[in-house]
């Protein structure tokens, strides 16, 4: 992301707040997040005071595809397992591009839409199909593209997110799961939407993609 300790950063869809903070930390950069749910933005402004990171990193509730800075505010921008969600993507994509500086990368991955089939739900970011909006690979390519971005990099993680979330159920599947994991952020439906996202995953219902893209 061509990023160092004079950087400012935007994370879109930041959630509780790990990907800013571990940016903050390695790079001494400063991260601005922003997340549709206040209580995220909350969270994550409690777990960055806990691990002294409140000086680089803020958290504000707002809307992703209408974002609330001037254009060219920042020298990075990134958005992690986020889009999915979102069905106006055409929106997001535009709205990262107008707050970057000219040049500079904005870094995408996300969940996408396979060709194995419909994706069986319940999974990590939706219970159903009403809040779930996947864009196949080549649909994404034309939405950074259309957004004016140039795609210098496109990395299939599909295989590696299948390993990992084996890992991850066979986890749960222990009496003596660790007492934070995963389960406690996802619900009661944790052990089977973790099961139907290796499913999705080894039938290729659904792929993980990273973008590097410059704006």
């Amino acid at each position: 992301m061509e990023i160092g300790s004079g950087s400012h950063v935007l994370d879109i869809g930041s959630g509780l707040g790990g990907p800013a903070r571990t940016l903050a930390e390695e790079y001494g950069c400063r991260v601005t997040g922003i997340d549709l749910s206040a209580e995220f933005c909350d969270t994550a402004r409690q777990l960055s005071r806990w691990v002294g990171l409140s000086d680089r990193v803020s958290f504000s509730q707002g809307d992703a595809t209408a974002l609330p800075y001037d254009a060219g505010s920042f020298n990075a921008v990134m958005t992690i397992h986020v889009a999915m969600n979102i069905a106006a993507k055409d929106a997001l994509y535009a709205s990262a591009r107008r707050v970057l500086k000219p040049g500079r990368i904005f870094a995408v991955y996300d969940i996408l839409q396979g060709e194995g089939g419909a994706v069986a739900y319940p999974v990590p970011w939706a219970r159903d199909s009403s809040i779930s909006h996947l864009a196949t690979p080549v649909e994404m390519r034309g939405l950074l593209e259309s957004a004016g971005f140039r795609i210098e990099a496109e990395d299939d993680s599909t295989e590696a997110s299948e390993d990992w979330f084996k890992q991850a159920a066979a986890r749960m599947a222990e009496a003596t799961s660790p007492p934070l994991s995963l389960r406690q952020f996802l619900g009661g439906d944790a052990v089977q939407m973790t099961k139907n996202q290796v499913r999705n995953l080894m039938e290729r219902r659904i792929r993980t993609v990273t973008y590097i893209c410059r704006g």
